[in-house]
């Protein structure tokens, strides 16, 4: 597993650094399939010392991200509440592709998905497009915490865009070209 850990606003220290490889390390006990996890650590002048840091945490397990926000007093403190966040989502993740080799055998391929708490965070991304079914795509959707999800329908060979809506369903937007 490849580790990356950046500064936004801070100079991470190396103790920092040796903690939070110790405890990213972990992860491969519980998902061996973690190609890369990328770690920000952020400082935000607040008024309240207990949310001082900001730890964001995501995962690259072969192309389905896992991404986690925490927040805590120090680094130290962050850093344990953001990977317990990762392993609960982990162990979602892993139970997730157990049911859907269940319910692959027994249905070929429908996909029921679970409700997941929403991030509300506005950010600029630019990421690989891959091509999945909408099932695929809510499944991905849930396990980044987004409200949407732009993906390529391999069915209908062309972009559409998945959404949460208020009452907690989904919708499916597919474009059509003029």
């Amino acid at each position: 597993m490849n580790l990356v850990i950046r500064g936004k606003n801070i100079e991470v220290p190396e103790k920092s650094r040796e903690y939070i490889a110790k405890k990213v390390n972990k992860f491969d006990r519980h998902l061996s399939n973690i190609t890369e996890t990328k770690v920000e650590i952020s400082e935000e002048r607040s008024r309240s010392q207990e949310n001082h840091y900001v730890v964001e945490m995501t995962l690259d397990c072969r192309g389905t991200f896992l991404r986690g926000e925490e927040r805590g007093a120090d680094i130290f403190s962050a850093v344990d509440a953001a990977t317990d966040m990762m392993t609960r989502q982990i162990s979602r993740y892993k139970e997730r592709l157990q049911g859907r080799k269940r319910r692959l055998v027994a249905s070929k391929g429908e996909l029921v998905a679970d409700e997941q708490q929403e991030d509300t965070l506005l950010r600029i991304k630019h990421f690989p497009v891959k091509s999945m079914s909408p099932d695929e795509a809510m499944e991905q959707m849930e396990l980044l915490g987004h409200d949407f999800f732009v993906f390529f329908d391999d069915a209908s060979g062309q972009f559409n865009v998945l959404y949460r809506r208020k009452g907690g369903t989904y919708g499916l937007i597919k474009p059509d070209v003029d």
